[in-house]
Order: structure tokens, then sequence, then C-alpha cells
């Protein structure tokens, strides 16, 4: 198991899993006052965390689904990367996909926050790459 230090500088608890088998942690808006986000508004979300991710590893935000389907609440960068030199406060981008005005309020659950290996690539640069029966077909070409 990853240890990952932080500091938590919000009246929330700290993030955690819903499931002994779930893959993220929540996060939770850290707001003073309730925040409406209007119909394709886009808004920007603190939670009052800050991490020091150990090297080798990043944490990636992604939305929940369920405010994306009950809300059209989505995180507008998903998967947001978090990199393991950023000490800032981890803030989430979340927009109104809806046409409903939709009311964020502190403590609620607003993203989750998964935690992933990343490995670092050396480039060797080459005249040409190999072929493969794909090539070079991309978007839909591999079928339904």
């Amino acid at each position: 198991m990853m240890i990952c230090k932080i500091s938590n500088q919000s009246a929330n608890p700290l993030p955690k899993y819903a499931t002994r088998l779930s893959a993220g942690v929540d996060l939770y808006a850290n707001l003073t006052d309730s925040m409406i986000v209007k119909p394709m508004q886009r808004v920007l979300v603190p939670t009052g965390y800050f991490l020091e991710i150990p090297e080798g590893y990043e944490a990636q935000v992604r939305p929940r689904s369920g405010l994306a389907i009950k809300h059209g609440i989505t995180v507008l960068n998903s998967p947001g990367t978090i990199d393991a030199d950023y000490r800032g406060e981890i803030k989430v981008i979340l927009i109104n996909l809806s046409d409903e005005p939709f009311e964020i309020k502190n403590g609620e659950r607003i993203a989750q926050m998964v935690f992933a290996r990343c490995e670092r690539v050396e480039w060797q640069e080459v005249a040409e790459i190999s072929d493969t029966e794909r090539g070079a077909g991309g978007f839909g070409s591999s079928g339904k």
C-alpha cells in the first residue's frame, strides 16, 4: 500500500474509500457558502486538501457517476492529473452539463481521486516506427 501525506485544511473528513473495493477516494467541497453552478457553467471547487504524493505516482481526479447521471455535473478535464511535485490545494474543475442550476454545498462529495503509478519515458528518435495490423486506424476503426 502506498503512503500519501495529506494536510487537511478543511472541516471535512479526509478523502475516503466508500467501500472496501472502491478504486477512488471521495473528495469533498470546502466552501464557506454554497455555490450555484448554472447550466454550461464551469467552476473551480476547493477541497482544503494538500497532498505530498510519492515520486513515481500521480493522482487522477475523476467524476462521480451519481452526480453525472442525476445532475449532469462532471469533471471538465477528466481525468485531471495531480503531479507528485504539486503542493498546492487540490481543486476540482466541475461543469454543469444539464439545463438546471445545481447547488454545491460545503462537505458535498464532488469528485473521486484515484492514485496510479506512472512511468517516465526516455525518447528514442527513429526515422520510422513499426507497422501493426491496425496501422494508423483510429477513432472507431476497430469496430463497435
